[in-house]
């Protein structure tokens, strides 16, 4: 039986910065808070378009709208495929009420992505979304 997950993740620029968020992953791993965008899992029936809106305002409290697709990525846990959509969206304020899924948040240059980020494989495609190389 073949199983998806559908999931957005929303880059949030709010003049000229780009709105990254720390969140807390596993406490037997060495650093446990990682800095990454606003992501998450579409509900059931629920618009792409919609979720990222919902997610972004759920988890930051900021009220945003999508100005594009950035890219999309994929990988597998298990027997799950998951699949995303990335948006770049445009905050309507910089007011950031985390919720408590989040430890801290920093509004920052694209440029600074590489200082905050360690993921290698969500560094790679920001690389090629917004010519960072």
């Amino acid at each position: 039986m073949e199983r998806y997950a559908i999931m957005v993740k929303g880059i949030v620029r709010f003049e000229g910065k780009y709105l990254l968020v720390e969140r807390w992953y596993d406490d037997r791993i060495e650093n446990p808070y990682q800095w990454e965008f606003v992501d998450g899992g579409i509900e059931f029936g629920e618009e792409p378009d919609k979720a990222v809106i919902r997610l972004i305002r759920e988890q930051t409290g900021l009220q945003t709208i999508i100005d594009r697709v950035v890219y999309t990525w994929s990988y597998m846990v298990g027997d799950v495929h998951h699949i995303g959509i990335s948006y770049e969206c445009m905050a309507l304020g910089d007011e950031v009420i985390l919720s408590e899924e989040l430890h801290d948040y920093r509004f920052v240059p694209k440029e600074q992505f590489r200082d905050y980020i360690t993921n290698g494989k969500l560094l790679g495609d920001l690389e090629r979304a917004f010519d960072l190389m």
